[in-house]
This record gives structure tokens, C-alpha cells and sequence, in this order.
């Protein structure tokens, strides 16, 4: 189940990048003809739920991964956290718009957390594949941005994110160099807000969240309640 409220993408609305990256190029060729004839009448096409709250759910700490190579690479970037100082907050199952559900989530001090992602069943080899994704809130937003988030991912995300995320793509990056990356990105637009100690690891992850659905809404890409 997803948390809160939840709405429908209206996939009519969506860019054809973003639709491919969505649900894979072979369902959306599937789509075209559906898709051109409900933009051609102005009408919607429902598509995933997308939930105004994340709802992760707890997970057994176990060797996951849908192939042996993805169960390597799982285990190789973990493994790369904890030696770049991660402290590891638990495996989770996260319902959303995308396919890529399971999430290891870390804490790295002082102000940053990251999540290890990737899809137990993957549509495609480079939607499924593991990757980093680290986040940061930043103390003020006089650079018009609120927070940093970089990832290792080998897609965009699909819908764009909201325009107040500095978001920086660097595919199949190593931790170190990842983090390092990060930071740089952190430091153009000055300090990242401090992690307090006892703080729910997801808060962060909801904030931005928020930001992505206020962002969709505005582009008319979630349909009516």
C-alpha cells in the first residue's frame, strides 16, 4: 500500500521521453495509438498511482538481486558505503511511479543521505541496474534551489523532477567518486542543512518528494482526486 492520498499520472501528459523512460520503450510503442488518440481528444490516460506520502516498508537484510551480477553489484556498493563512512539505516520496499522499488537507505554526515536502489523485477537491464542516489537540503535557497540530489542511475528520472532539485546525473559513477561529486555540487550553493541525530531517515526523501508532486501538479501531469 502507499501512503496518503494517492493520484494517477496522466501518462497523455507526459513528454515521449519521459513516457519511454516511464514504462519502457516496448510499452510505449505499445501506447502510441491509445496515447495519440487521447491527445488528440484532450482527454487523460490514466497511468501509475503516484502517492503524495512514501510509505516504505521494512525488508529482511538478506542477498537480494533479481541475477547474480546485480546481486554483485548490490553487495560491491554497499560495501563501497560503508568503507566511505555509511551508516546503514535498514532495506526497504518503497511503492512509486517508478519501477525501482527496493532501497537500502544510509546515513553520511553531516548533512547528507543516500539510498542504494534498484528493481527485483526490472523491465529493462539499465532500469533494474543498482545504483547511488545521495541527497542533501541545503541551509538557504538563495541559489533557487532547496536541495541537491546526485545519482548514479543509468536513466533520468521519469517525470523530470521539480525544477527546485539541483539534480546531477553521473551513470555507473563510483561511490567515492559519487560522493565526491556530490560534495562539489553541495558546496556551489553553500552549506547542507545538518542531520539530527535522532531524525527519521525519511524525512528528507518526503520533503523532496513533495517538491516532485507540487512540481507534476503544476504541469498537469497528475489527474483530479
Amino acid at each position: 500500500m502507499m501512503g496518503g492520498v494517492s493520484r494517477r499520472l496522466n501518462l497523455a501528459a507526459l513528454t515521449d521521453d519521459e513516457l519511454q523512460r516511464l514504462v519502457g520503450p516496448e510499452r510505449a510503442v505499445s501506447l502510441l495509438p491509445e496515447l495519440s488518440l487521447a491527445r488528440l481528444d484532450r482527454r487523460a490516460l490514466p497511468g501509475p498511482l503516484v502517492s503524495e506520502t512514501l510509505a516504505p516498508q521494512p525488508l529482511e537484510d538478506r542477498a537480494w538481486g533479481a541475477t547474480p551480477e546485480q546481486s554483485r553489484a548490490i553487495t560491491s556498493l554497499h560495501a563501497d558505503l560503508l568503507a566511505a563512512g555509511a551508516a546503514p539505516l535498514g532495506t526497504y520496499y518503497l511503492p512509486g511511479v517508478s519501477e525501482v522499488r527496493h532501497l537500502r537507505a544510509y546515513r553520511l554526515e553531516p548533512d547528507s543521505t543516500a539510498g542504494l536502489r534498484w528493481s527485483e523485477t526490472p523491465e529493462t537491464a539499465d532500469t533494474g541496474w543498482p545504483f547511488v542516489q545521495v541527497l542533501t537540503w541545503l541551509r538557504d535557497r538563495a541559489s533557487g534551489f532547496a536541495c541537491v540530489l546526485t545519482s548514479s542511475a543509468r536513466q533520468p528520472y521519469a517525470p523530470a523532477l521539480s525544477e527546485e532539485i539541483d539534480m546531477h546525473l553521473h551513470p555507473d559513477c563510483p561511490v567515492p567518486d559519487l560522493l565526491a561529486a556530490h560534495r562539489a555540487h553541495v558546496l556551489r550553493h553553500g552549506r547542507g542543512q545538518k542531520l539530527q541525530a535522532d531524525a527519521d531517515w525519511t524525512r528528507p526523501w518526503q520533503a523532496m518528494h513533495a517538491l516532485n508532486v507540487a512540481a507534476w501538479d503544476r504541469r498537469g501531469l497528475l489527474l483530479p482526486e
